[in-house]
C-alpha cells in the first residue's frame, strides 16, 4: 500500500534539560503520599497527563485497524501499522495509530477521527459489542497513569475513499502509513528492531498474543 510520509529518521535530539513544571503542557510530575498493606506511610514519584477531558475516563485511544478486501476474501488480512520518530526514546517507533481524546467524544468517534487525519483511511469500528472496544489499559501504571482503549477497527478497501486515502497531518507530524499481514506482526516485530526501530508496546504486546494463539494453538 502507498506510504504517506515526511521522512522522520533524520530527526535527532539536540538536548536534554529539566522542565519547570509550570511550563509543562502535556505532562507533571507529582509526588503520590500512601500507604501499604501493613499501614507503612510512603511516597511515590508518578507522571500524570494534563489533556484528560473532564469527565472522561481515558487519555486517547489506540486503533487496531485491519484492511480487508470482500472482493478478495482469501486475501491475508494486513493491520496498519505507522513508523514516527519519538524524541523521549530518540529513535522512530513502529507504532499503531492512536491519538488523545476530545472533550465529550466516544472513544470509538476517536478512533476514526484519528485514523482518517493520521492515515486517510475512513474505518468502520467492529460491529462485535463483545469485541469493539476493550477494557481502559494503563500504559505503565508504575510510572505514570496514562490510560486508554484499544478500538478495533476493519477497513473496507473496496470503497472509492479508501483507494487513495490522503492523511490530513499537522504541521508538526512527520508519519509514514504502512500495513504488514496480521499473522506476521511477530516477525516483523523481530526485524524492524533488527533495522534498528524501537516497537510501541500496543504493537508488541498485539504481535506477541497472536504468536502466543498460534503456538498454542488457541481459538
Amino acid at each position: 500500500m502507498a506510504s504517506f510520509t515526511k521522512a522522520s529518521d533524520k530527526s535527532k535530539v539536540l538536548k536534554t534539560e529539566p522542565l519547570d513544571y509550570q511550563d509543562a503542557r502535556w505532562a507533571t510530575l507529582v509526588k503520590i503520599t500512601y500507604t501499604d498493606p501493613e499501614g507503612v506511610e510512603r511516597t511515590w514519584e508518578s507522571a500524570e497527563r494534563l489533556t484528560r477531558p473532564a469527565g472522561s475516563d481515558i487519555d486517547g485511544v489506540g486503533i487496531a485497524a485491519i484492511l480487508q478486501d470482500p472482493a478478495k476474501p482469501n486475501e491475508e488480512p494486513r493491520i496498519i501499522l505507522q513508523k514516527q520518530w519519538r524524541p523521549p526514546v530518540n529513535a522512530t517507533v513502529i507504532e499503531i495509530p492512536a491519538g488523545l481524546i476530545d472533550p465529550n467524544e466516544s472513544p470509538e468517534t476517536c478512533a476514526l477521527r484519528e485514523l482518517k487525519e493520521e492515515t486517510g483511511y475512513i474505518g468502520e469500528v467492529v460491529k462485535d459489542r463483545s469485541f469493539d472496544v476493550s477494557p481502559v489499559m494503563f500504559n505503565d501504571p508504575g510510572f505514570c497513569n496514562t490510560n486508554l482503549r484499544m478500538i478495533h477497527v476493519t477497513v473496507d478497501l473496496s470503497r472509492p475513499e479508501n483507494q487513495n486515502p490522503k492523511p490530513e497531518l499537522e504541521d508538526n507530524e512527520f508519519i509514514e502509513t504502512f500495513s504488514v499481514p496480521l499473522k506476521d506482526l511477530w516477525a516483523e516485530c523481530i526485524k524492524f528492531e533488527e533495522q534498528g526501530y524501537a516497537i510501541d508496546a500496543r504493537v508488541g504486546t498485539l504481535a506477541e498474543g497472536i504468536e502466543f494463539a498460534k503456538r498454542w494453538k488457541l481459538g
